[in-house]
């Protein structure tokens, strides 16, 4: 759950909220984790609360940002090349970069 939440992290959704229920259940039997999740969420605070002071341009420049992050791994993942072969649509620009070392 751990490890689904951090990947899930610069997508829109739950990423946050899920590598926070990871710890928290983690917390139960390891202390570590407790410290953790309190460093974790005390940190996420401090960056929201930075973000929101932070004026329009520069929040939109962090939303752009974590916008291209995400096209990225979509695309690393093939997920755009699969989408456009359920509708008949091959270019070779979209495939992901390891799809060209095999074949």
């Amino acid at each position: 759950m751990l490890a689904l939440g951090i990947v899930l992290i610069p997508y829109p959704g739950p990423g946050w909220l899920v590598v926070f229920a990871g710890l928290a259940i983690l917390a139960t039997e390891f202390a570590w984790a407790g410290r953790v999740l309190a460093f974790a969420r005390a940190r996420y605070d401090q960056w929201t609360a930075w973000l929101r002071r932070q004026p329009l341009p520069l929040r939109l420049l962090v939303l752009a940002a974590t916008g291209l992050v995400v096209l990225a791994t979509l695309w690393l993942l093939g997920v755009f090349s699969l989408v456009a072969g359920w509708f008949g649509i091959h270019d070779p620009r979209i495939d992901p970069p390891f799809s060209r070392l095999t074949g």
